[in-house]
């Protein structure tokens, strides 16, 4: 065909054309060293710092049907694995305009769709090799020389207070004596889970963060840091960080109230280093860096791994944990806490004042606490016509229905109620005058913990209510600070609800940066579900490029190789025999674009990260190794050889090697492939839509039967 008319075919496909617009927009987010963006509400005028590519689909106007397609995608991708998302949005951009560059070769709409499904699944085949069981990552990393100090920070690097204020100066104060508590519980609690709760976390970290080489046990009289932590620890002058010159504080950090307790645990005997390093430096090497998060879910596993111990559970059950977000407190005051911590209003605080340290009966309400609410399902009365759904009820009827749900809470001597959905404002102001606790949106495993262990059984209408579905021997009381005191952050008061035996675990994340909460917050999930997945798939794939690399290989070496019928051999590297029978003279072609995918991926990363000064010379880096994975023979082992060195893509202590100290990059398999699937599944489904806009449906019915069946999930 003329050029022209390939450049006028090409540039009609619109739909691939608006999905690499906008894939561009999370360029910056890929890979563990991320460039935040600021994403600013023109109603509010508020701004939001945000490092997941998922946060910035949301905050983009997806007003195309491409845009409506990948919102839905990477929406699938997150709520499912909470990871990937950022190579999925990548990828999506990189193949996009890679079927645009085969479009404009007059390839076949379906050579494009057989020869990249087909490449894919044997470039997800080919990486089999590069996963490792958690048995084996464990022994890897309890027999090496890793310890956690691997994120020992630069000075005054703070997270992402560097990037809002590049000039920190750093105040340190004396502290004569140091508090006992490893993690900051509430001190004030008298029941025996949360005496336990230090135990817990001492006996598998004891040793953690090898504490003999961070605190000086030879009678030595220098100083030493324990990195991360703000902590500065000396034999005879006990000194920590308080705050910085733009951070406020309010107390001491909780970082430096572990200090005394850190040199009590190195009295007793050293524990087993497969106890110490287990689950905790899995999560190092599953958090590109994220210091404050991997902190964090450390005493979670620690806690969770002493239940599991006693009732054979799993290590981690990320069921069993809430976040609660503070605002207006320095980051160094995030803790676990045991129990449920959540914000209530100041007139609901002092309902709990009354109530502190009293066993109280809990109701748990699986619904909203609203008159008109309805469960799912509900059938209304036959021969009955709905003039309006939700008619504003006359003032005598709302006050009959009010009057009535707090006679059946007097009734059966209910102090607290926990609600899954929405409250009646006029209900809850009259539970506080009678000295009812009501606390909404509050997520199904919270009233499931809560279930269990009071023995209340959810409701879905307080009509429902009988004696056996009232718990108790819950306790509330105000969340306490690691310095001890009760915290007011004006218009919101955090509290904390516990029960005995209670599962349930609250990572409580502060700071005092608006902007910054809800980053923390992803963060945090994110590094928990990696966990999750990696403990799920009881195996995880080598990170830092290494999967990438290995894919673009392979798919060098099938494109270079001719796919004769008579070469049975390059036969085999496909499923589809049809493939090599009519799409022998394209194959090269779209082999080379699904390649460059892969190529602009490593190149990109490796820019941001800052291990190249361009893009130019990071393909430069790329095509080094892949030519001496040529020469060695078997790539897997060249790349396996690379990756065990830290030499992979820019060696060093990168995001394409280890976090230092031999702290090895691993990645999650299932969410890593299926981010691939699924962007190269969305690619060819917008392909195929503007295939059939331009030239017809009839004759696009080869390319359906050879579309994957994935698609349905969109």
């Amino acid at each position: 065909l003329p050029m022209a008319f390939r450049d006028a075919n090409a540039r009609r496909h619109t739909g691939l054309q608006q999905l690499s617009s906008l894939a561009l927009a999370g360029r910056t987010l890929l890979g563990p060293m991320k460039s935040y963006k600021f994403i600013v509400d023109e109603s509010t005028n508020q701004s939001t710092l945000i490092c997941s590519a998922a946060r910035l689909i949301e905050s983009l106007d997806l007003t195309s049907a491409a845009g409506q397609l990948l919102n839905e995608t990477i929406q699938a991708q997150n709520k499912e694995f909470r990871t990937g998302i950022s190579t999925l949005l990548f990828l999506v951009g990189a193949w996009s305009n890679a079927v645009l560059e085969c479009l404009q070769q007059n390839v076949p709409v379906s050579a494009i769709v057989s020869v990249m499904s087909e490449g894919l699944n044997s470039c997800c085949e080919r990486v089999q090799c590069l996963q490792i069981s958690i048995h084996d990552v464990n022994k890897e990393l309890c027999s090496s020389s890793v310890r956690p100090n691997a994120f020992k920070s630069k000075t005054c690097q703070i997270g992402c207070d560097t990037l809002l204020n590049p000039q920190i100066f750093l105040y340190v104060q004396k502290d004569i004596s140091a508090p006992e508590e490893v993690i900051p519980v509430d001190s004030h609690s008298h029941q025996e889970d949360d005496s336990n709760f230090n135990e817990r976390l001492l006996s598998p970290f004891a040793s953690f963060g090898s504490i003999a080489s961070l605190v000086n046990l030879t009678g030595n009289k220098s100083t030493s840091t324990i990195s991360g932590s703000g902590v500065t620890a000396s034999s005879c002058n006990k000194q920590k960080l308080t705050h910085s010159r733009y951070f406020s504080t309010l107390g001491k950090s909780h970082f430096s109230s572990q200090q005394g307790s850190f040199q009590g645990c190195l009295s007793g005997p050293s524990a087993d280093p497969c106890e110490c390093y287990g689950l905790g430096h899995l999560a190092m090497a599953l958090s590109r860096g994220n210091q404050t998060s991997v902190k964090l879910l450390q005493r979670i596993v620690a806690y969770q791994r002493g239940k599991a111990e006693c009732s054979g559970s799993s290590p981690f059950n990320i069921a069993g944990i809430v976040t609660c977000c503070l605002l207006g407190l320095p980051e160094s005051y995030s803790c676990v806490s045991p129990g449920f911590v959540t914000l209530v209003s100041p007139e609901q605080a002092t309902v709990i004042k009354y109530f502190e340290d009293k066993a109280l009966r809990i109701l748990l309400v699986d619904g909203d606490l609203t008159e008109q609410y309805r469960h799912l399902g509900f059938n209304r009365p036959c021969n009955v016509k709905t003039i309006l759904e939700h008619p504003s009820l006359p003032g005598d009827r709302a006050d009959l229905w009010l009057s009535s749900m707090l006679d059946i809470l007097i009734s059966f001597e209910v102090n607290l109620v926990l609600v899954k959905g929405n409250v009646c404002e006029n209900l809850m102001e009259r539970c506080i005058a009678n000295s009812i606790l009501v606390i909404g949106s509050v997520t199904r495993d919270v009233l499931c913990a809560f279930g269990e262990v009071t023995s209340a059984q959810p409701v879905t209408y307080l009509t429902q209510l009988n004696a056996s579905c009232v718990g108790s021997g819950a306790q509330v009381g105000l969340w306490k600070a690691c310095d001890g005191r009760a915290m007011d952050l004006g218009e919101l008061v955090p509290v904390r609800i516990k029960v005995r035996g209670i599962p349930l675990l609250t990572a409580v994340l502060t700071t005092t940066v608006a902007s910054k909460m809800q980053l923390i917050e992803d963060q945090f999930w994110t590094l928990a579900y990696r966990l999750h997945h990696a403990l799920h798939d009881e195996k995880v794939l080598l990170g830092g490029g290494a999967a990438e690399l290995l894919c673009l290989s392979h798919i060098q070496m099938l494109a270079e190789q001719p796919l004769q019928p008579a070469n049975k051999n390059a036969m085999k590297k496909f499923h589809n025999p049809w493939l090599a029978a009519s799409a022998t003279e394209y194959t090269s072609v779209v082999l080379q674009a699904l390649a460059s995918g892969w190529k602009q991926y490593l190149s990109v990363v490796m820019c941001n990260t800052a291990k190249t000064a361009s893009e130019l010379e990071a393909c430069t880096s790329v095509d080094h190794h892949l030519k001496k994975a040529a020469e060695c023979g078997s790539p897997s082992a060249y790349i396996l050889k690379e990756f065990r060195r830290g030499d992979l893509l820019g060696g060093g202590s990168g995001p394409f090697a280890d976090h230092g100290d031999g702290l090895k990059v691993y990645d999650n398999v299932t969410a890593k492939t299926e981010a691939w699937r699924r962007a190269l599944d969305l690619v060819l489904l917008v392909l195929q839509t503007d295939a059939e806009i331009i030239t017809g449906p009839k004759r696009n019915q080869l390319l359906n039967s050879h579309v994957s069946s994935e698609f349905m999930f969109l």
